[in-house]
């Protein structure tokens, strides 16, 4: 019986759990320092351009949110599910 294992190369881990968390953090407090200033803009702005700021401090939140939980999903090829064709059920 021949076992078929792939070795985990060091370069293909991911980054320290504390370290990815620290960019994420990076990330969001980027977003909310752009969604002050666009608050604070649409005090001093005129009147159309009042709107763009205002409706990009409304929307930043979910895209700063999105952005920071962003992170661990990506699977690489070693971790994806291979199917042996052998045992594929067929159903008659």
């Amino acid at each position: 019986m021949e076992k078929n294992t792939a070795a985990i190369i060091i370069t293909s881990a991911q980054d320290a759990l504390s370290i990815e968390q620290r960019g994420r953090a990076r990330r969001y407090f980027i977003s909310m320092m752009i969604r002050t200033a666009c608050f604070i803009a649409t005090i001093f702005l005129p009147s159309p351009y009042r709107w763009f700021a205002m409706g990009g401090a409304l929307i930043l939140p979910y895209v700063a949110v999105v952005l920071a939980n962003a992170g661990r999903e990506n699977t690489s090829e070693m971790n994806a599910i291979i199917v042996d064709p052998k045992r594929q059920i067929t159903g008659t």
